[in-house]
């Protein structure tokens, strides 16, 4: 490699700091670290600006360089900066002819390049020899590819089963946390009934754990794919719910309304497993089950007036005459679901809402007294031997305890009185909202009380005249609706209790408006100054009323001169009678007895007033007019 020219590697010393002196105790002293023009100053003094001269120049002009060097070497320097500033000026002049160069060039003025022909046919290769290459390369690329695609494809397939299995783990283990499960051998057992909540229904509610192998590997996993899959028995597939319907045969009201308990909507929240919903299914089939049972067998054991009928899956009860319960146990699988045609839906108005509440309540009460901590019966004295049987002594019941213990209500009976509580709750709004309809005046309200029980209810009944609401407000009534009777209660405290007939309510409501017409008089002959003479909720003369009892009421002007006396009844209606002074009757009597003329200025008899005739919109307001009309002028 003498041929080569060399090549010169300039090598820079390390960062560090020299080391000036070591002390016996380990101690180092470093050299202080140049400024930075002395090492300005150092790095040009090391520039040698003569090292790119051409060899030429070297070999004619050595000799005089030879004999100047001693002369040159022994010149004392001007200034430091005196060989930099020389460098400089030969690099500017350079500079300066390359860009003369490039200026001649680029312009063209004074010299033009042009490209050197060559042979077209040297450079060009036959196109069949460009194709067999082109063709090797990609037959290569392929062979490679190929070898790729087949290793992924078999790691692909390994990491599938491997996540098969790792997804199978870990669906047992999120089913784990929701479901019980125990081994038995090699099979997964898993436990569906509530007997951990306290049930003794003898079902065993098993269901097994399987791994999921229908799919193929080789095709493309569907995104609902699940590792696992459980086996539950063929009596609890399917859907199942509680139908509890209350009919009402008369014409007046009609179907009360239909309750679905227990039923699950088909629609299922995204993300969910296939095996939970089946599994969800299963229970709701194995709850009804036991729930039916349960009501089954109070139906048969209950003594009542009319006995409960119990035929397959129904329980057909009569909490009042006319008055139907139905208790049913609707249970469909798959396949009898897409045979049957789809039920028409049930409208809005009938679901029973309250209802549904109530009963899902005492569906979990059920379960909850099982569990309580009451101890049951057991012998009032018992030999030495097992801590229980010490304990009985003590402990014992006595007989009031276990009498009360034997009148528990049982589940259906619970049902059967929410269910009369709920038909004469019904019952009673009907009545109220029919009155208000037919009869316009007085005005009768409703207020119902949001805040109830479920055996009792409560509503506030209010009878008024329009336009005059703030006078007459003595007729309030506080309605509580049982589950046999509806208890009202008065203004004044008075307590009246009706039973469940309806006649009953709506004649009681009658005979109330009729006495707030002649309550309103009442108030208004007060507001217009007038003085009441007579006042009686129950008169004992004229007609007899089918339905409660006639009220009266008379009044006088404030001179005394008028009176008016009003008789209302509930079926006669109103009738309303002025008394004019003898001095304006037409027809003046003569009597021997009496002959004094002061006798004139008492009141004569009294005219019946055609009321149909009246001019107004309501009886108060009619009155009120025929107030002023007979008010003396002041």
């Amino acid at each position: 490699m003498s041929g080569a020219p060399a090549v010169r590697v300039s090598i820079e010393s390390s960062c560090e700091k020299q080391v000036q002196e070591v002390s016996l105790d380990g101690t180092e002293t470093y050299v202080p670290p140049l400024s930075m023009s002395q090492n300005l100053s150092k790095l040009a003094q090391k520039i040698d600006f003569g090292q790119g001269s051409d060899s030429e120049e070297e070999g004619t002009e050595g000799e005089p360089r030879d004999r100047d060097w001693g002369t040159v070497k022994f010149q004392p320097s001007l200034w430091p900066w005196d060989s930099v500033r020389n460098n400089l000026r030969s690099a500017l002049t350079e500079m300066c002819v390359l860009y003369d160069v490039l200026s001649v060039v680029k312009e063209k003025k004074y010299m033009a390049l042009d490209p050197v022909s060559q042979d077209p046919s040297a450079g060009k290769t036959p196109q069949v020899f460009q194709l067999i290459s082109k063709k090797k390369s990609l037959a290569t690329a392929a062979q490679l590819l190929l070898k790729g695609a087949e290793k992924l494809s078999k790691s692909v397939a390994e990491n599938q089963e491997n996540r098969r299995q790792r997804d199978f783990n870990s669906e047992l283990l999120r089913l784990r946390s929701q479901w019980k499960l125990r081994k038995v051998g090699d099979k997964i057992l898993g436990d569906l009934s509530y007997r951990s909540a306290g049930s003794l229904f003898p079902h065993q509610g098993t269901f097994e754990v399987i791994k999921n192998t229908d799919i193929d590997l080789d095709k493309k996993i569907p995104e609902d794919y699940c590792p696992l899959d459980v086996q539950i028995p063929s009596d609890l597939e399917g859907s199942a719910y509680i139908k509890v319907s209350i009919q009402k045969q008369a014409p007046d009201i009609g179907d009360l309304g239909t309750v679905n308990l227990f039923r699950r909507q088909p629609k299922t929240k995204a993300g969910t497993q296939p095996w939970h919903v089946k599994l969800e299914a299963a229970q709701n089939v194995l709850l009804c089950k036991e729930i039916f049972a349960q009501l089954s067998r109070e139906a048969v054991q209950i003594k009542s007036q009319i006995p409960h009928i119990v035929v397959k899956n129904q329980i057909i009860s009569q909490p009042f005459p006319g008055l139907q319960l139905s208790i049913s146990l609707c249970h469909s699988t798959g396949e009898k679901k897409n045979q049957r045609a789809s039920p028409e839906r049930p409208k809005p108005d009938d679901h029973l809402y309250v209802l549904e509440h109530n009963l899902h309540q005492l569906m979990r009460e059920f379960h909850k007294q099982q569990l309580s901590s009451v101890v049951m019966p057991h012998p009032a004295s018992a030999p030495f031997g097992h801590k229980r049987l010490r304990l009985a002594g003590p402990l014992a019941y006595d007989k009031a305890e276990i009498s009360f213990l034997q009148q528990r209500e049982g589940l259906l009976e619970k049902i059967i009185k929410q269910a009369k509580h709920i038909f004469l709750r019904s019952r009673t709004a009907r009545t109220i909202d029919s009155l208000a309809s037919r009869i316009e005046d007085p005005q009768i309200q409703a207020h119902w009380s949001n805040i109830n029980d479920v055996y009792e209810s409560s509503v506030k009944v209010l009878i008024t005249s329009q336009g005059y609401e703030q006078i007459c407000k003595s007729i309030q009534l506080q309605l509580n609706i049982g589950v046999e009777q509806i208890r009202v209660v008065h203004r004044d405290g008075r307590v009246i209790t009706l039973s469940h007939q309806e006649q009953e309510l709506q004649d009681f409501l009658l005979s109330q408006m009729s006495q707030h017409q002649v309550h309103a008089v009442q108030q208004l002959a007060k507001v217009m100054g007038w003085h009441v003479l007579s006042f009686s909720n129950h008169v004992g003369l004229g007609p007899v009323e089918s339905i409660g009892n006639a009220s009266a009421i008379t009044v006088a002007s404030s001179n005394g001169e008028y009176a008016i006396s009003v008789r209302n009844g509930p079926e006669s209606g109103c009738k309303v009678l002025v008394q004019f002074p003898r001095c304006q009757s037409k027809e003046q009597l003569k009597s021997d007895v009496v002959q004094d003329n002061k006798w004139n200025h008492l009141r004569g008899p009294y005219k019946e007033v055609h009321w149909s005739k009246m001019e107004g919109r309501n009886f108060v307001y009619k009155m009120e007019l025929l107030m002023a009309a007979l008010t003396p002028c002041p």
